[in-house]
Parts: C-alpha cells; structure tokens; sequence
C-alpha cells in the first residue's frame, strides 16, 4: 500500500502541532521555545512539497541524500530558508554539499573533516558543521565513537575552512520515555565537557537531538536544534519498494 503524504492544509495542521509541543517541552524544562530550531527533514518529498512547507513556521530543512540536495537547491524549493545536511555524507560528494548546506551535520571521522576543509577551502569559504556521535554504539548506525570527539576536536582548531558548531546524534528508537532521555542527557553532557574544554574554532552552540517521536524528550534534555520529518510530512513513499 502506498504510503499517504500529508496534503497543505494537513501539513500546517501538523506543523502547528509541532510547535506546540516543542513549546510544552521547553517550558517543562524551564526553557525559552524561541532558542530551539525545528528543522523539517524532507528526504523523499517532491520539491513542491518542500516549497509548501517552507511557507509554514519551519526554521529550516534537512536532507538526507546529496542528490536530493542539489535537486531541491536548484529549484529553490527552500525559500531561502537555510537546509542542513544530516545525512551519511561520503568523501566523494562532499563538493556537492559544501557551500549548498548550511552546517552539514553528519561530520563523523577525521577523513570527512578534512575533506570538507580542502573543499571549503577550493570554493574560499568556511563551511559550519556539527560532529555526529554514535552515542548508542549501534552497528547499524554512522557516527563517532564518544571518545573520538577529542581528537576531532584537536583538529578541527587547526582547519581554516571548517567552524565547528556542535554535535549531532541519532540514538536508539526509543519513544520520549526515560530510555530517550538517558541517551540525549549523555550527548548533552559531551557538549558541556566539551565547552569546558575550550577548543578554538568550536562555538558549540548547537545541540542537534531528537526526531518525530522523540524530540520532546530531546528538548527536555537540552536540544537547540530537533529533526522531524514524518510527523510533518506524513509516512515516506519509497517507490522501488515491494
């Protein structure tokens, strides 16, 4: 059966669904709802889709695949509002993200770091990103081992064309109960340390947790930025799919 993708009308509807809850959230947690970002993750949808939504209280995009990426930018399905890459970003395409993306969030090894770095560098400008931890050490998942941040860290103070703007994680799925919290408590506790540790050209300002069913929890954990893609949009349709 073919998943149903939310039309315009349902898609303000779960949009301001949305922000009423993140608003709740922020409140329980003694927070202000204006410093937490929601970013809609549009992989899949049609750039039309993209441009209706762009004209609801979104702050920003996030894509998943490069092709995609460019497709959307090209076509100005955004509306100028900025687009985040949060997806598994190889070496090899990382000349066709940097400069479109906003922060590419999804930066989880040295070798990406750097890559971004000299591409940066060709197109002479400083690209912002978020390091992207595995924080639930599952197999089946991208991401940087905890420990591993450090030494990301290090050198990322020494690149020219990187900024450092935070961490980025996907934990187990778990719904907005305890089992969430523990894993957004545990990311947020290497943002502090890592603050502490004072590393140039690392702002650390943002916090990038917590997806459709689970970004209460996130934002109660202290997430500034939350990814939902299919409380926004619908179920995804994959075509190729049996």
């Amino acid at each position: 059966m073919m998943a149903q993708a939310f039309d315009a009308r349902r898609m303000a509807e779960a949009v301001a669904e949305v922000r009423y809850r993140m608003e709740q959230a922020a409140k329980a947690a003694g927070r202000d709802p204006g410093e937490i970002l929601l970013c809609a993750v549009c992989k899949t949808r049609t750039p039309e889709t993209i441009r209706d939504s762009a004209a609801l209280p979104v702050d920003l995009f996030g894509e998943n695949h490069m092709q995609e990426l460019v497709v959307n930018y090209e076509a100005s399905a955004y509306l100028d509002k900025p687009v985040h890459f949060i997806g598994h970003l190889q070496t090899n395409k990382v000349k066709k993200v940097v400069g479109k993306a906003h922060i590419i969030q999804s930066v989880d090894s040295l070798r990406l770091l750097e890559a971004i770095d000299k591409e940066a560098g060709k197109q002479n400008l400083r690209q912002d990103i978020l390091l992207e931890l595995n924080i639930g050490e599952e197999a089946t998942k991208t991401g940087a081992a905890a420990d591993d941040l450090w030494p990301m860290l290090e050198r990322a103070a020494g690149l020219e064309h990187v900024h450092v703007r935070g961490l980025m994680a996907i934990p187990p799925a778990f719904d907005n109960g305890p089992e969430s919290r523990r894993y957004f408590a545990m990311l947020r506790e290497l943002m502090e340390q890592a603050r502490a540790r004072h590393y140039e050209n690392a702002d650390l300002d943002i916090l990038s947790m917590g997806m459709s069913g689970s970004y209460e929890a996130a934002i109660l954990e202290g997430a500034t930025l939350v990814r939902v893609g299919t409380a926004i949009y619908g179920e995804r349709y994959y075509p190729n799919r049996v």
